[in-house]
């Protein structure tokens, strides 16, 4: 953009907050900009319609003010002047305010605390932008359960905003446990697909002789087992959203395949003879670096780049710590809700022991950690000694927290020699009853493991160690009546 049109271009910026208000002036004016302030959008909106005096090239706005509020100052100011480029800016950084501002038009979205030099850059660029045209959009308001306040998790809102008017193919990638399809159910629910099937499937979950038939289903005795038609999964999200997570495990031959549907936008079912169409949007997803697999040969170098138009990078947890705090906070009262348990908090020295974890397993393992907080802790109050082995070990740096891993990791493969020489050396010392030690440590290990297996759910641990939900319960108390 040119001097002439930063230094004859007018800005408003409209917050209730005076030293707000006084930050972004003084740094507009020292980006050569005009500015003028008002403390409420009301005044704001009177003085816009009556078009008297300097009109502006760009409005920066508040969310939440007393009387109008910024999101109904936008509407209004859209309904008369559809290009006028609003950047609204807030202190309550969630993925709803972020989805909801882009969708009714936001030209940027500015979160609280900010950088003077990203707002000054901002202004720049909505200032440019007055020059060209910009719809106006009509916004959803569609709650979420994506959790995070960290500059990472922000960006990740802002692309959700930007394809919430979209129904272009998005590629996502992060580790394990990252939300990896919690971001793809919100970026259906942001689209104009929102009333429209959402359909996920695991490309790594099923075994790669069925894979073809999940996905493009197949005709009544097209193979052996095939007693009727099945419609599969591209047939069920016609004209909504189809997640294909873990899309680097998907077979050479499938990928042929799916690209000619990705291509031609129709398949037949195995065994099939008609040809369906396919009106579907593609939200992939992977842990592995896709374009290292194409050099590798192991993935079409076509289909990575009809799937990676836009890519989204998922942080790990050691990428966005300061978001811990909000994570265990919300999975803790969710959990208490899931499992029929009393809502558990954690005390300031457990709270800032987390903080310090490495969480290898990223979201999925602070949450499924919180469930067996709700389960295992006897008190309502998470003390440094509710904490499960794994977990304390970490104060010595020794190992990685696996509470929240489905897979342990065998240290030895005989677990029965281990017993034996346990119980040797129990006899040797002298110990008697040595039955009242071990039956309890058993009972426990195998009810730890059921209950980290099921997420915390008492009734399928208790069917999967062949129990009661009676009896289960009864030895929850008495396994850990002392803990």
């Amino acid at each position: 953009m040119n001097d002439k049109k930063e230094t004859t271009s007018c800005i408003w910026i409209i917050d209730d907050d005076q030293s707000i208000r006084w930050v972004l002036e003084k740094a507009l004016k020292k980006a050569n900009f005009k500015t003028k302030t008002f403390d409420s959008a009301s005044v704001a909106l009177t003085r816009l319609k009556r078009q008297n005096g300097e009109q502006p090239d760009t409005i920066i706005t508040d969310v939440r003010m007393p009387g109008i509020d910024g999101f109904e100052f936008m509407n209004q100011v859209h309904n008369f002047d559809a290009d006028m480029p609003i950047i609204i800016m807030t202190a309550y950084s969630d993925l709803d305010t972020t989805v909801q501002a882009y969708q009714e038009g936001a030209f940027e979205y500015l979160s609280k605390p900010f950088d003077i030099q990203e707002a000054t850059s901002l202004v720049k660029r909505a200032v440019q932008k007055r020059f060209e045209t910009s719809p106006k959009s009509s916004g959803k308001d569609i709650s979420s359960e994506i959790i995070g306040e960290s500059p990472a998790m922000q960006e990740i809102f802002r692309v959700i905003g930007r394809l919430s008017r979209s129904n272009i193919s998005v590629l996502l990638n992060g580790e394990s446990g990252t939300g990896k399809e919690r971001v793809a159910q919100a970026l259906h629910k942001h689209s104009p697909r929102a009333d429209k099937p959402f359909i996920a499937i695991n490309t790594a979950a099923v075994p790669s002789e069925l894979l073809e038939s999940e996905l493009f289903g197949h005709e009544k005795g097209a193979f052996t087992g095939a007693q009727s038609q099945h419609k599969g999964r591209f047939e069920q999200a016609n004209t909504g959203t189809l997640f294909l997570d873990e899309i680097g495990d998907m077979p050479m031959a499938l990928q042929t395949r799916l690209l000619r549907v990705l291509a031609e936008g129709e398949f037949f079912r195995v065994g099939g003879i008609t040809s369906i169409k396919a009106d579907v949007r593609i939200i992939a997803a992977t842990h592995q670096n896709l374009k290292e697999l194409v050099s590798q040969g192991r993935f079409r170098e076509d289909l990575y780049h009809r799937l990676n138009v836009i890519k989204v990078h998922l942080p790990a947890i050691r990428e966005r710590r300061e978001d811990i705090p909000l994570l265990l906070n919300h999975f803790m009262q969710q959990s208490a809700i899931e499992l029929n348990e009393n809502t558990k908090t954690l005390n300031k020295e457990v709270l800032d022991y987390l903080c310090t974890l490495p969480w290898s397993g990223n979201v999925r393992q602070i949450e499924n950690t919180c469930r067996w907080f709700s389960v295992m802790a006897t008190g309502n109050i998470i003390q440094m000694s509710d904490l499960p082995d794994e977990l304390k070990s970490n104060s010595s740096g020794s190992t990685e927290p696996t509470t929240s891993s489905n897979e342990v990791e065998p240290q030895h493969s005989d677990w029965t020699s281990q017993l034996q020489q346990w119980t040797l050396n129990q006899l040797n010392a002298g110990q008697q009853d040595i039955l009242s030690q071990a039956l309890p440590m058993f009972e426990k290990t195998l009810l730890e493991c059921a209950l980290n297996k099921t997420g915390g759910r008492k009734i399928e641990a208790a069917k999967l160690l062949g129990w009661g939900r009676n009896t289960l319960t009864r030895k929850l108390k008495e396994l850990y009546s002392n803990p």
